[in-house]
């Protein structure tokens, strides 16, 4: 079921910044980031990355912001004149234990996002960052997305199957089973310009009871695909052991799948492999970047191309977000003091880059725009 529950309120973000000429800022921003790169933090603590800083937002912030760590001198998606905030960490029973599947909800002004051990879809409303549950019974869904209609699509683990709401508040299930066979436990979903959706299967729902319930695996790992008739094929199956996150470059001649194998154990990927677009058909796959020691899972495109990559697991220095061009190499890395598990784009102008940290829900405005429809 569907409900508003007020829960508890949103911490207070910083202080927004006052009006300043950006002509006068990009004219300093270069020399900025240099006396901060030796300088070490902004903040009171002891992290160059500003990572123990106070998350109320109380602190003094000094920009630009130190949790951006540029390693390519093309990375053009630094706001210098934004911070890194923490706009959610519930508190008691509230408190998330795992938060996922962030989907911006342009027209309504507000942020979904799952927690799914907690059976529950969160609302973080963009007014006022009032925080509320939308969805209890959720199905212990994971990755969101929407359609070309804007409709809402969830990935659901528990009940294995791919549901679509309706405007009128009604749900559509799309896809539950293939060839007669139940599904494993769909994760993360991705729309196509000819309006239909590609969505992953890895199955960790139904691992155990803690995002699902355990059963046995009836089909392989898979990407497939939904065509607006409701017709169901698969389009890849392999060479990804897990294929996780999900998303299109913004002239869609690309297809970014998440390989999070490396949950299984050591020696298995932890990458992401770029497929080429054929007509609706996933050709030609290859290793676009490696994440170990820790690993990726979200992953999201701007309109330029460059792929925005959720990772951590691999140590305190794995935690955040990475920036990687087109060609595969790395631009950058955004420093957060959790794992980030997945994120999206949001705002009026798609210019915010909203991030699922484990417990807490992080959000800083870059100088990128996000390509999926929001």
């Amino acid at each position: 079921m569907e409900r508003e529950q007020a829960i508890a309120p949103a911490e207070a973000g910083a202080e927004k910044p006052a009006a300043m000429s950006r002509r006068s800022f990009l004219a300093t921003a270069a020399a900025s980031a240099a006396v901060a790169a030796t300088a070490g933090s902004a903040f009171a603590g002891t992290d160059k990355f500003g990572r123990d800083r106070d998350w109320t937002g109380n602190e003094t912030v000094t920009y630009p912001e130190p949790a951006f760590e540029v390693k390519d001198k093309r990375f053009s998606g630094r706001q210098g004149n934004a911070t890194l905030q923490r706009i959610w960490h519930g508190e008691g029973n509230d408190r998330a234990l795992w938060c996922e599947g962030p989907v911006w909800m342009g027209d309504w002004g507000c942020l979904l996002w799952s927690d799914i051990p907690n059976h529950r879809v969160l609302r973080w409303n963009e007014d006022d960052g009032h925080v509320s549950v939308y969805q209890t019974e959720s199905g212990y869904s994971n990755g969101h997305g929407r359609d070309n209609q804007g409709r809402l699509i969830a990935c659901e683990h528990d009940t294995r199957r791919m549901r679509r709401r309706e405007y009128d508040g009604s749900w559509t299930i799309l896809c539950d089973s293939f060839d007669g066979k139940k599904l494993n436990a769909p994760n993360d979903v991705a729309t196509f310009h000819d309006g239909s959706i590609y969505f992953t299967d890895p199955g960790y729902g139904i691992m155990g009871p803690y995002e699902g319930h355990k059963a046995e695996f009836e089909l392989p790992t898979r990407v497939y695909r939904i065509d607006s008739a409701g017709k169901v094929t698969i389009v890849a199956e392999g060479p990804m052991r897990r294929p996780n996150g999900i998303c299109f470059s913004p002239d869609f001649k690309r297809c970014y799948v998440v390989d999070t194998g490396a949950t299984d154990g050591p020696g298995n990927p932890a990458n992401i492999i770029v497929f080429d677009m054929k007509g609706t058909s996933m050709t030609n796959p290859k290793v676009f970047a490696d994440f170990a020691p820790g690993f990726t899972d979200g992953v999201r495109c701007d309109t330029d191309g460059n792929v925005w990559c959720s990772w951590g697991w691999g140590g305190m220095d794995t935690n955040g977000v990475r920036v990687h061009h087109p060609d595969g190499s790395l631009l950058a890395f955004l420093h957060t003091p959790e794992v980030i598990a997945n994120l999206t784009f949001g705002g009026t102008k798609r210019n915010r880059l909203m991030m699922c940290g484990s417990t807490s829900v992080y959000a800083i405005y870059v100088n990128a725009v996000g390509h999926a429809l929001s």
